[in-house]
């Protein structure tokens, strides 16, 4: 038998967090475009613009949730918020995180540390918790966690991002071990070196040299962009990917591979 996949999200309702970043605002968009209704939880202040620069591209709706993830009772309220304004959800895109990085790991503060994980960690599973169970009522539900290189390996300087990351994926496949049978897939995408704001300093004067080393390692030849994550991320929201389900997948320009 033949199948036909599209990346048609008609009718579905998707949860982005940190969908007012770089990435989360690509992935936002094209699933509004697909025919998603799409509801964007962050704490930017440009949540109104960038909600009402997705909506124009027509129907259906986006909602602007403000939320504060480094508050749990903010993150209940998020999603309740998000419930009342979709009444369910389909696609849950955790794509909300943060990094520090430290001197070195013997002077990396608590506050840092706590922060990362909450933010990185802790919000992803109570998201994924609260959702999970709305799509378990329907049978139904795809949720996308993000993972990192650094859930492949350890990084430097970074010890609260690595350890948030690299949990991550072992949180993806725990859920997935737990819901897959019931038809929700819990999966993963692990970006590699990517041009968002979180990472200014290798396009600096000072970073100039390091940023030579990182692309000579990158079988691509280049960093990725915003728009390489989002062909992943749809893919691990539609029909297509039904059989795949507990994955972590790296979108590095083949980084890992060297």
């Amino acid at each position: 038998m033949i199948m036909e996949y599209t990346f048609d999200f008609t009718g579905k309702r998707a949860i982005i967090t940190g969908g007012a970043g770089d990435i989360g605002k690509a992935i936002a968009r094209q699933l509004h475009v697909q025919g998603a209704e799409v509801a964007i939880v962050d704490i930017s202040a440009n949540m109104d613009s960038i909600c009402k620069e997705i909506a124009s591209d027509g129907d259906p709706a986006v909602h602007c949730i403000p939320a504060n993830l480094l508050k749990r009772d903010d993150v209940r309220r998020a999603f309740q918020a998000c419930m009342d304004t979709m009444h369910g959800v389909d696609i849950l895109v955790n794509a909300a995180g943060i990094c520090r990085r430290g001197a070195s790991s013997e002077t990396f503060s608590e506050k840092d540390w706590d922060e990362v994980l909450e933010i990185n960690l802790t919000a992803t599973f109570l998201f994924s918790q609260l959702a999970g169970a709305e799509m378990l009522k329907n049978g139904f539900g795809r949720i996308i966690n993000f993972a990192s290189m650094n859930s492949f390996f350890g990084g430097l300087q970074i010890p609260s991002y690595a350890a948030s990351k690299g949990a991550i994926s072992l949180v993806t496949k725990s859920l997935s071990n737990e819901w897959a049978g019931r038809g929700v897939t819990v999966n993963a995408v692990a970006p590699g070196y990517i041009e968002t704001q979180l990472n200014p300093f290798y396009r600096t004067p000072e970073g100039a040299e390091q940023n030579k080393i990182i692309v000579s390692r990158i079988p691509a030849g280049r960093w990725g962009k915003p728009e390489d994550i989002i062909g992943p991320v749809l893919f691990l929201a539609s029909s297509a990917s039904a059989y795949v389900t507990g994955v972590t997948l790296p979108v590095d320009g083949g980084y890992l591979g060297r």
